[in-house]
């Protein structure tokens, strides 16, 4: 049995689907646009859920994006991203190993984002929290592996900018500029797919494309240049966005 959230669209609509054609017993949450509804901002909820539902796999997936300036984003903005991307995630996380350690197995994948590697102005905080669970989730991995737990994994997906409605219903706001600057956004067929070999074959990390996640992480091991070439790829960005949106 799969558990997912945010399966109401986009990702995690696409991965529901995907997992029932083969052959898992599919779960879908949301807080709207499934017939289960979950608030993974409720560490009550994701546990109950856990408890009803025993999955063999949880689907952190639920995200908002948020994108705007850092400094003069709304504390309401900034609270519900780092609500829903991370406090989510470790909700969803902790309730999910509360019934695969019983078990003695389980697979946990947590949607992360390549954002998660180098500066991104304009989605810095849906970065920061990004960056989070790429720690936390190796930090509970190796945790677990410390207790002697070897048949439970977690795994870190980490995509590109996908074309879901969390950039298309926002397409032509300049804040998501460095969303664009790989050769193209990548879809939820294809992070779909590397998800369920993940499923197959666990591992700590996969991004998507890998030559990108490859390119980001490089480039995020020197911030120093890092942060001088952002503007660059602000504007390069830029462009392709301009481009994308005229077609889409």
């Amino acid at each position: 049995m799969a558990l997912v959230t945010g399966a109401g669209r986009g990702l995690g609509l696409q991965l529901a689907q995907d997992l029932a054609t083969a052959g898992y017993r599919v779960i879908a949450t949301d807080v709207t646009g499934t017939e289960i509804t979950l608030d993974v901002t409720s560490a009550d909820q994701c546990r109950a859920a856990a408890v009803e539902f025993e999955p063999d796999v949880w689907i952190n997936c639920a995200g908002v994006l948020g994108a705007g300036n850092a400094t003069s984003q709304s504390d309401e903005v900034v609270t519900s991203v780092v609500a829903v991307n991370l406090l989510g995630v470790i909700n969803g996380t902790r309730a999910a190993l509360g019934v695969m350690q019983a078990k003695s197995r389980g697979h946990i994948v947590n949607i992360g984002s390549l954002a998660s590697w180098v500066p991104v102005p304009g989605e810095t905080v849906y970065a920061a929290t990004k960056a989070a669970v790429l720690s936390f989730s190796l930090g509970v991995q190796a945790e677990l592996r410390q207790m002697g737990v070897k048949d439970v994994h977690i795994s870190v997906v980490c995509p590109d900018a996908m074309l879901t409605p969390m950039l298309t219903d926002i397409l032509d706001d300049p804040a998501i500029a460095l969303s664009f600057t790989g050769v193209r956004p990548t879809t939820p067929q294809v992070v779909s797919a590397r998800v369920r070999k993940v499923l197959q074959h666990p591992r700590p990390i996969a991004s998507v494309p890998r030559w990108r996640g490859a390119q980001v992480r490089l480039l995020g091991a020197a911030p120093d240049i890092a942060l001088l070439l952002a503007p660059v790829f602000q504007r390069l960005g830029r462009r392709a966005q301009r481009r994308i949106a005229a077609r889409y």
